[in-house]
């Protein structure tokens, strides 16, 4: 598929009650309101494909962009390329899940998420800790590096309440995230999720809640999902 028969199809899947639900959570034009299910129609038709990919997000359009994250090959995305999408990220779905997530995937993580959560923008900060989250959960424990981890979760410990609203919700998972998959670190990340209790965070016009870390962590450790990585964490 090109360019073109993407948007084409995109525009046909659009929906005036998906662009009204996804205007609630910070979407604006221009964008059709594609449901995700569908994006992924188009994924199957065209794989991974990294020239394609940058394309669609070069038009601006939010449901086009969110598809082209999806659509990036992680194993060549270029830094470079990463750093541009994250700034063009600007609402979370954009910047928490689609752009983190591939950013995540490739080689570049842990070095993204370091540099993007000193940023002052929110957008940018949020997208830096979701970066962190993936790359815990994607990594192995011996490859990680818990000392930043566990000084990570000391900050988040002392600073969360003062964060800007979406880094507030990124922090929060951040510490689900080194609860759930960090089994060394999982005992110390319970014990900051209580610390830290209920986040409060702004959710708009809209019935999304904020998961309680401990509650989310115990919940998972008694699934029997402690330590087990995930092979990808774009969806």
């Amino acid at each position: 598929m090109t360019k073109n028969e993407i948007m084409q199809y995109l525009e046909s899947k659009g929906s005036a009650q998906s662009r009204k639900i996804y205007s609630r959570h910070g979407a604006r034009p221009p964008f059709y309101g594609v449901k995700i299910a569908d994006l992924k129609t188009v994924l199957k038709q065209t794989g991974k494909d990294q020239k394609l990919a940058e394309e669609l997000w070069q038009s601006g359009n939010s449901d086009a962009m969110y598809l082209a994250a999806l659509m990036a090959d992680e194993r060549i995305i270029t830094i470079e390329t990463l750093r541009m999408w994250v700034r063009g990220a600007y609402w979370y779905m954009l910047s928490e899940s689609s752009v983190a997530g591939v950013a995540a995937e490739s080689p570049h993580g842990w070095k993204l998420g370091l540099e993007w959560i000193r940023e002052d923008d929110e957008m940018i900060a949020s997208a830096g800790w979701a970066t962190l989250s993936g790359w815990i959960a994607l990594h192995p424990d011996n490859e990680l590096d818990t000392d930043t981890i566990t000084s990570f979760l000391q900050d988040i410990k002392h600073s969360i309440h003062t964060q800007k609203n979406r880094v507030r919700y990124s922090m929060n998972n951040f510490v689900i995230n080194v609860g759930v998959y960090v089994e060394m670190l999982s005992t110390q990340a319970q014990q900051v999720a209580r610390a830290i209790g209920k986040v409060n965070v702004h959710m708009g016009k809209t019935s999304c809640k904020v998961p309680l870390a401990s509650d989310y962590i115990d919940m998972c450790i008694a699934k029997g999902r402690l330590g087990k990585k995930r092979t990808y964490v774009r969806c």
